[in-house]
């Protein structure tokens, strides 16, 4: 069974002594963000839902805004939308489809292409431990990447969920222990298996981005907190452990703003700097000066 300790993270003493925590307003020294979960489709159009104008120049000018230093891009499963953003701290993660190309991908890795590897579990109607996956975790142990697992809800409604419930990862996470997994989207809306599957193995992670899409000024207090707030702090607590959640927005599918106001809400103060960058810069390698 599980139990919480709440010493893990010094909560009680800093509720004692209130010396950890910061100013209603105030941000941790330096504060930077590293988003781990954007998109680089860059259609020149404005998103129907977020209102968004998915371009380089409009992606650039909000992170900029938002002291965001760095970035995750998850390319999709053709590679269609990849462009070298390197100069901007932009990592991609390599879109993997059915049946990955392993040799060029062997390439692309020693190159320095891709930071990472993404499995879209649903949008790709295979588990994690399908035979075609298991070379991309021997390429991800060679060359000590990541690999991220699209899980949760899907945007195309001719994926399947089966496919994309976060439990099937703890398989994987067993059998390469020396592969960090990230659980993107930490599984919503099954946060509570995702947490557990983060919560038992230590080489998993989790961003937490896209719990709302859209535009979120138009979304009430209300649903904020009971759709974002509310399980991501769960989440926290639960894991027991600030170094395994990831701050994540699915930039272009919501502005970088509110969603970063929101994950505030979730997270105590003192542990801001670890979620919103220290995390990411660990887990995917961003170089020292990010």
């Amino acid at each position: 069974m599980k139990m919480f300790h709440l010493l893990k993270f010094g909560l009680l003493l800093n509720l004692i002594t209130g010396c950890a925590y910061f100013t209603r307003d105030q941000e941790p020294a330096n504060f930077k963000i590293i988003d781990a979960h954007i998109h680089t489709h860059f259609s020149g159009d404005r998103d129907e839902d977020s209102g968004v104008l998915d371009s380089e120049a409009s992606l650039l000018d909000e992170m900029k805004a938002n002291n965001v230093v760095g970035a995750v891009a998850h390319t999709n499963r053709t590679q269609s939308d990849y462009k070298d953003l390197k100069k901007h701290n932009i990592i991609h993660c390599y879109g993997s489809g059915a049946k990955p190309d392993i040799r060029k991908l062997d390439i692309d890795l020693k190159n320095n292409k891709y930071g990472c590897i993404k499995i879209y579990l649903g949008y790709v109607r295979q588990y994690p431990n399908d035979p075609h996956y298991l070379p991309l975790y021997k390429l991800a142990e060679k060359y000590n990447v990541p690999v991220v697992f699209h899980t949760g809800d899907t945007y195309a409604k001719d994926a399947l969920l089966k496919y994309a419930e976060p439990l099937s990862i703890d398989e994987v996470a067993v059998t390469y222990p020396n592969i960090n997994f990230v659980i993107a989207h930490l599984g919503n809306p099954w946060v509570e298996t995702a947490a557990e599957v983060v919560y038992k193995n230590s080489n998993v992670y989790a961003d937490i981005s896209a719990f709302l899409i859209g535009d979120l000024s138009k979304r009430s207090p209300a649903d904020i907190e009971e759709y974002v707030v509310k399980p991501i702090r769960w989440t926290f607590h639960f894991c027991e452990n600030p170094k395994k959640l990831m701050f994540g927005t699915d930039w272009s599918l919501t502005h970088m703003k509110p969603y970063i106001e929101a994950v505030k809400k979730a997270i105590p103060r003192e542990h801001w700097n670890d979620v919103f960058y220290n995390n990411a810069k660990m887990v995917f390698k961003f170089p020292d000066g990010t």
